[in-house]
C-alpha cells in the first residue's frame, strides 16, 4: 500500500468517529438558546454547526484532503436525521427553528469545509 492510499484510509478511519462526536455533541447542544428582547435565539445550533466545522476543518488539514472531510459530513448527516426521524417520545431532535437549523446546517457546513479543503490537494505532477 503506497503512502497516499495509507494517509486516505486513516483519514476515513478517523473521520468515523469524528463524525459520531460532532453528531452526539451537536445533538445535545443544539437545543440550547437564550432570550434576547423576547427572542429566543437558538445559539445552540451555532454552537454545534461551529464544531462541525471546526472537526471537519481538522480532518481536512490534518489529512492533507477532503474525503474525510465528506466522509465526516455524510456520517453526521446520517446520523442526525435518523435521530430526527424516531417515534415520538424517542426523537432527539425535533421540528423546531434549532432543530432545523442543526440538521440543514450540516449540509451547508461540510459544504463550505469541502470548498476550503480543496486547497489542500496536492499539487498535480
Amino acid at each position: 500500500m503506497n503512502k497516499r492510499a495509507a494517509g486516505m484510509a486513516g483519514g476515513i478511519a478517523a473521520a468515523v468517529p469524528a463524525a459520531l462526536f460532532a453528531a452526539l455533541a451537536g445533538t445535545m447542544l443544539h437545543g440550547r438558546d437564550v432570550l434576547v428582547a423576547g427572542v429566543e435565539v437558538p445559539w445552540g445550533a451555532a454552537a454545534a454547526l461551529v464544531l462541525l466545522g471546526a472537526i471537519e476543518l481538522w480532518l481536512g488539514a490534518t489529512f492533507r484532503s477532503a474525503l474525510p472531510t465528506a466522509v465526516c459530513g455524510a456520517v453526521c448527516y446520517a446520523l442526525a436525521g435518523w435521530w430526527s426521524t424516531l417515534e415520538n417520545g424517542k426523537r432527539l431532535i425535533i421540528g423546531d427553528l434549532a432543530g432545523n437549523l442543526w440538521i440543514y446546517g450540516i449540509a451547508v457546513v461540510t459544504i463550505g469545509m469541502l470548498a476550503w479543503c480543496r486547497r489542500y490537494r496536492p499539487a498535480q505532477a
